[in-house]
């Protein structure tokens, strides 16, 4: 009996220092649909990276949105493929597929429960809109998802920054760009040029979507 607890005892000490032994990082995690990704979601992410001191951002598109009307969402491998060329080129940028991976509906608590399980040592900041904050508290088992992140809210002009969360703010230039305004553009024909990445701009004329001729 003696013998077994002392080997209990080491397995746990040796998991522990393992644990320990692994660099901490910081990681921001930018959730979206992506549909598409354009130049305000890159700056955003820039932006808390380097003021928070971030070791990376990574950009999250979601499967299913639980918020969100999905009929005008296009499939998930093509909003995953335009993501990954709007972050080429960044060293500060990653993608993370857990919710593409999991797929059904994208609930914030289940994907950053299962992050924290295969990354121990990752330290994260859920980065939302000011716009987002007012709706926190309908959010899916949120007061448990509070305790397991740090959110990083984005300032806008006229939203209030008050929260019943610990929110850190983060200050970023006000560009009125979203995915809305630019499938609309592409319905009228009208150019997109320097709204997204010429490489996102590219795979949307490449595969034809949102209606591209």
């Amino acid at each position: 009996m003696t013998t077994t607890k002392v080997n209990q005892q080491t397995k746990t000490e040796v998991e522990t220092e393992l644990v320990s032994d692994i660099p901490h990082k910081r990681i921001g995690l930018l959730g979206g649909t992506f549909n598409p990704p354009h130049l305000a979601h890159l700056i955003i992410a820039e932006q808390v990276c380097t003021q928070l001191g971030l070791d990376r951002v990574d950009f999250m598109p979601d499967f299913q949105p639980p918020h969100v009307d999905t009929k005008q969402a296009i499939k998930a491998e093509h909003r995953v493929a335009m993501v990954k060329r709007a972050v080429i080129g960044n060293p500060n940028f990653g993608v993370e597929l857990a919710e593409i991976k999991r797929g059904g509906k994208s609930y914030s608590y289940d994907t950053i429960v299962t992050l924290k399980k295969e990354h121990p040592e990752n330290q994260y900041y859920f980065i939302i809109g000011a716009d987002m904050v007012a709706y926190l508290p309908k959010w899916y088992r949120i007061a448990e998802l509070a305790k397991l992140v740090q959110f990083v809210g984005v300032k806008r002009p006229g939203v209030k920054v008050h929260s019943a969360y610990p929110i850190l703010w983060v200050d970023t230039p006000e560009i009125d760009v979203s995915s809305t305004l630019i499938r609309q553009k592409i319905a009228k024909h009208h150019s997109i040029r320097y709204l997204i990445p010429d490489s996102v701009c590219e795979y949307i004329e490449e595969n034809k979507l949102y209606g591209k001729k």
